[in-house]
């Protein structure tokens, strides 16, 4: 089925709103900007294994032989051992001791038979699922396609992406983009009025503001009136809502931040996991530092000091509330690093066989997807193409993979690349 889509139209609504002059008064008196909220869409796909998705990206390319996928007794195999887990006969790298003993709660897919060795483009199509083109055409990142299908469960925003901008929305419109958070804990600014401007004046202004549209309705038609006046109503409603003081981690018991690690990525994470109780569908957290070219062992234990603690907590917290059943946690990185040491004691770029692990929402617990070969350099069992991860993660959404849609510029789109399908035996 081939339609227009709720963002895209919405999208376009705004814009000629503010053109107009009206909605854009918003940021002229209060110094904020609309936070648009998601609308569901119809493209749906069976039975949702999973409610929500906290995404971990790993910038820079994260090498698989070091974490999810070692090779003992290889050439190839560095400087670390292989540890037990809490499924029988999986093993993962060492620097992962916390996330070891969750991997009952998860798959590794250890098959993933990548295309491009350049950061742009490979995390391009690791993000949309699609391959960068020389054309106008932006494609949606994987959350905002998620969004695009699924409203939020509360007040917050349905998307929202921690410690680095997530990808654009592209045609999917506005609405669909991330709301950012730059640092755990920060206060957004554009979140209450602006300084000097106490409860009493901002709702004088927004009573203005109310006038000010009222004026513009004989020049606008009533959807779109209806449309400005909802994005208007969403930000003020964000803004007031007492769900916000989810990011205030600042009131948290000392106890859960040391368990998380006393670093940005762990006070992501265990934001994600706040944002995760509160309804928003999508949450994903981003760190980079992984093109380690050189000093790998040194680079690797500092990430795995960091990201292990964080990591084992979310997956433990997630699985003793019961909410890792209804939520899908997903770790991605662009591509892996050579099987190969280099002169540096580095990995360089590898694109053609690398690793992700994924939990919850309905994954198959202590389960590997696939294998690479004894040296980690090619993809041996099961071949997992890039765009099935994006295949998987909205099918376990409950979102049909290859709905169409229409762009503003009137090109069928569908919602993951064409070719791709669900992974066998990662779900069940």
């Amino acid at each position: 089925m081939n339609q227009q889509f709720g963002c895209q139209d919405y999208h376009a609504t705004r814009r000629r709103m503010l053109k107009g002059g009206g909605a854009a008064a918003l940021a002229t008196f209060l110094g904020m900007p609309v936070r648009d909220l998601m609308a569901s869409g119809p493209a749906t796909f069976g039975s949702a294994s999973a409610e929500q998705v906290i995404l971990f990206w790993n910038g820079g390319g994260m090498s698989h032989i070091d974490t999810w996928d070692p090779k003992p007794g290889r050439p190839t195999a560095g400087y670390f051992k292989p540890i037990q887990t809490s499924a029988s006969g999986v093993e993962i790298s060492e620097i992962f001791p916390t996330v070891a003993k969750q991997m009952h709660n998860a798959s590794l897919i250890r098959s993933i038979a990548g295309t491009n060795g350049d950061h742009g483009r490979a995390t391009y199509e690791l993000q949309t699922s699609y391959q960068m083109t020389g054309n106008s055409t932006i494609h949606p990142g994987i959350g905002s396609i998620v969004v695009s299908q699924r409203d939020s469960l509360g007040d917050l925003p349905a998307f929202v992406s921690i410690g680095g901008r997530a990808p654009k929305a592209g045609y999917l419109g506005q609405k669909c983009e991330a709301y950012y958070v730059g640092r755990p804990g920060e206060r957004d600014p554009y979140l209450s009025f602006p300084e000097g401007i106490n409860s009493a004046h901002g709702n004088k202004r927004l009573d203005i503001l109310a006038k000010m549209n009222l004026r513009q309705t004989k020049n606008f038609s009533t959807s779109e009136m209806k449309a400005a006046e909802t994005a208007l109503n969403d930000a003020v409603d964000l803004m007031q809502s007492p769900a916000l003081s989810v990011f205030d981690l600042e009131k948290e018991d000392p106890k859960t931040l040391a368990r998380y690690g006393e670093t940005e990525f762990g006070r992501a994470a265990l934001l994600a996991r706040k944002l995760n109780e509160k309804g928003v569908r999508f949450v994903q957290v981003n760190r980079g530092g992984f093109d380690n070219h050189e000093g790998i062992e040194e680079a690797m234990r500092t990430h795995g000091e960091v990201m292990d603690p964080a990591l084992g907590s979310l997956l433990e917290d997630l699985a003793v509330s019961g909410r890792l059943d209804k939520t899908l946690v997903v770790v991605l990185s662009e591509f892996g690093r050579t099987p190969r040491i280099n002169k540096n004691s580095g990995r360089d770029h590898w694109a053609r066989v690398f690793s992700a692990f994924m939990a919850g929402g309905g994954v198959k617990g202590g389960h590997v997807i696939g294998s690479s070969d004894a040296d980690g350099a090619m993809p041996d069992e099961q071949p997992v193409q890039v765009s099935d991860i994006h295949a998987s993660i909205v099918s376990a959404m409950g979102i049909n993979p290859a709905h169409e849609i229409t762009t503003p510029q009137g090109r069928p789109m569908t919602l993951v690349r064409k070719e791709a399908k669900v992974i066998d035996g990662l779900f069940g």
